[in-house]
């Protein structure tokens, strides 16, 4: 079934499907959810498989092909776009063959979650890492408690997979929060950094943190950060053979809808994006 990017531009809520993590906030607060390729580069009409992690450093659980904890999954490759075809349960989540030569970008958009703090402190210190400004003084402002700690936040991930020859370029795929990646790294010349810009809407993100996390064969994972610059633009240094993922964190004010539903006084939205540079 082929969707058009007003179709996965959009974000509703699945209150049925709404998780509660009332507890263990400490270790939730820190997780990345991305998607996982098993392989970065793949035949010509080969077939890409990836999971969905949610987890820290490169590890955690894979999340089975469940429609209702999505609103997009989608493939897009040769400005062509598709849902990504799945039954509920499978896992890796994402199984599609004879795919098109190029670079394949899959994009995937969760529904809304619920994280209740357990305590300010853990809040804080996740408002710290992502640096996400003085959201204490606002939090104040805005005549909440230190007991106010409710987060509702929503993911938005994305892989880029070479085919074949790998050519080709990413784009805005409609998610609502996006690293758009600059460069191509299976085919351009990343040895003065991997160009990436990071949207919110149709917005650039000046002056945002980005956090970069590299694995190497030996699966030790490097933790660095970089900023954005005035136009949205980071610069991440990369080395051949290293898979690398980015993340990109937005906190804001619920709409008055989303605070109804949700009795959250805080939104996130996670920007995620996966790659791998060959091996030379």
């Amino acid at each position: 079934m082929a969707v058009t990017p007003k179709d996965i531009s959009m974000n509703r809520i699945a209150p049925a499907f709404l998780i509660l993590a009332a507890s263990a906030a400490s270790t939730v607060s820190a997780h990345e959810f991305w998607i996982e390729p098993l392989e970065y580069e793949i035949a010509p009409e080969g077939r890409l498989v990836a999971d969905l992690v949610n987890g820290q450093e490169f590890e955690g659980p894979r999340i089975g092909y469940f429609p209702q904890r999505f609103t997009t999954f989608a493939l897009f490759v040769g400005g062509a776009v598709a849902e990504v075809p799945g039954r509920t349960g499978d896992r890796p989540a994402l199984n599609i063959g004879q795919t098109r030569d190029g670079l394949n970008v899959v994009a995937y958009t969760s529904t809304v979650n619920i994280v209740n703090y357990d305590d300010w402190e853990t809040f804080m210190r996740f408002v710290s890492h992502k640096d996400l400004g003085d959201i204490a003084g606002r939090h104040a402002a805005r005549g909440l408690t230190e007991d106010d700690r409710r987060e509702a936040y929503t993911r938005f991930s994305k892989t880029l997979v070479a085919v074949g020859d790998g050519a080709g370029a990413d784009l805005r795929t409609g998610l609502e929060t996006e690293i758009v990646a600059l460069t191509n790294p299976y085919t351009d010349d990343v040895s003065g950094g991997m160009r990436v810009q990071v949207f919110l809407g149709d917005e650039v993100r000046a002056d945002t943190q980005v956090e970069v996390f590299a694995r190497g064969a030996d699966d030790a994972v490097d933790i660095s950060m970089v900023r954005t610059d005035d136009e949205g633009i980071a610069v991440v240094p990369v080395e051949p053979g290293i898979e690398y993922m980015l993340d990109a964190v937005v906190i804001r004010e619920p709409s008055d809808a989303l605070a109804e539903e949700t009795a959250a006084q805080w939104e996130t939205l996670w920007a995620n994006l996966t790659f791998m540079v060959p091996a030379e």
